[in-house]
């Protein structure tokens, strides 16, 4: 993700109408991860690192399981051991091991991460505003729908 997308790159057109919506999901979800990947570079932060520490500041104090926190993210990542190992170095985090079962590690967003992530909000909202806001709330509904819709197939 180091450079952004092209916009209006023209490419032959696609074969029916599913491949046409499809190509711009794609293309649409390029650009704007583009903007967050930007957004979040100044922190040291991946998008995913991003999603795994806001998963745990709304998971709260007790903090999740490995296997919780990969259930809640939003894209998957193969390896979520190694990414909590860097937040951990970071700060962010902070594991322990379950009381009643020693067995199952639990992580915790930790004062610092929450501190992050408390100075990353009002970025990050402003940045949706300025890549959807255009938009207006009743296509936004509709768009949200539609996706939600497409995803319910998927599986």
């Amino acid at each position: 993700m180091n450079k952004r997308p092209r916009k209006g790159t023209k490419r032959k057109a696609p074969g029916n109408h599913e491949e046409a919506a499809f190509l711009n999901v794609i293309q649409t979800a390029e650009a704007l991860m583009w903007g967050v990947a930007e957004t979040l570079k100044p922190a040291g932060l991946t998008p995913t690192q991003y999603n795994i520490l806001r998963i745990l500041r709304g998971a709260g104090e007790q903090g999740l399981s490995c296997k919780e926190a990969t259930e809640r993210m939003v894209t998957k990542d193969s390896d979520v051991t190694r990414l909590l190992d860097r937040l951990e170095q970071q700060h962010l985090i902070k594991r322990e091991r379950h009381g009643k079962d020693r067995r199952v590690v639990v992580t915790v967003i930790t004062a610092q991460g929450l501190k992050q992530l408390a100075q990353l909000d009002e970025p990050m909202q402003a940045l949706h505003r300025r890549q959807l806001a255009h938009l207006g709330k009743e296509r936004l509904h509709s768009l949200a729908a539609l996706l939600e819709l497409a995803r319910a197939k998927t599986g």
